[in-house]
């Protein structure tokens, strides 16, 4: 004989959350909760009514038990800094210096910069790791035009055919 399922308490609220299952996955879950309680079935069967496997079924089984609501499409996105060298705030502090010197008018060099970090970090680090850091902290790279955009093209053709040069 099998365990005696856990989540009694829930029982009612799974229930009732049936109804407003919005997804399939909703709907298994609360299922993996529901059947093993009201018809007393193993967690094998009940994954064999519900079409998931067997580590599936407990899964969300005890994922709805700990949470009390369904957890199945509310898992958050792998996004993020996950391999961050410093914290935002960290950034902003290393930052710091060199923002004020463009502030007073000196250029901003990207080679300092990188050159800091890597001191900063004690390894070496790609140079695009300091373009992606100004740029989180929004900046970027300007290169001047190839011509003034109030130039007058023609006007400075006329000028070179004339000039005694």
């Amino acid at each position: 004989m099998g365990r005696i399922p856990k989540g009694n308490e829930l029982l009612e609220q799974a229930k009732r959350a049936l109804n407003k299952a919005k997804t399939v996955d909703e709907l298994r879950q609360l299922q993996a909760v529901i059947f093993p309680l009201e018809m007393g079935i193993s967690l094998e069967q009940t994954a064999l009514l519900i079409g998931r496997s067997v580590r599936w079924t407990s899964q969300a089984r005890t994922e709805f038990i700990q949470s009390g609501a369904c957890t199945v499409n509310q898992k958050p996105g792998t996004g993020g800094r996950r391999r961050q060298n410093l914290t935002p705030e960290a950034e902003k502090d290393f930052l710091e210096p060199f923002l004020q010197k463009a502030k007073e008018g000196e250029i901003l060099v990207v080679a300092e910069i990188h050159r800091a970090l890597e001191q900063r970090l004690g390894r070496k680090i790609p140079l695009s790791s300091a373009y992606n850091l100004l740029h989180r902290h929004g900046w970027r790279k300007l290169a001047p035009d190839k011509r003034h955009v109030a130039a007058d093209v023609e006007a400075q053709e006329a000028w070179k055919k004339n000039s005694n040069s």
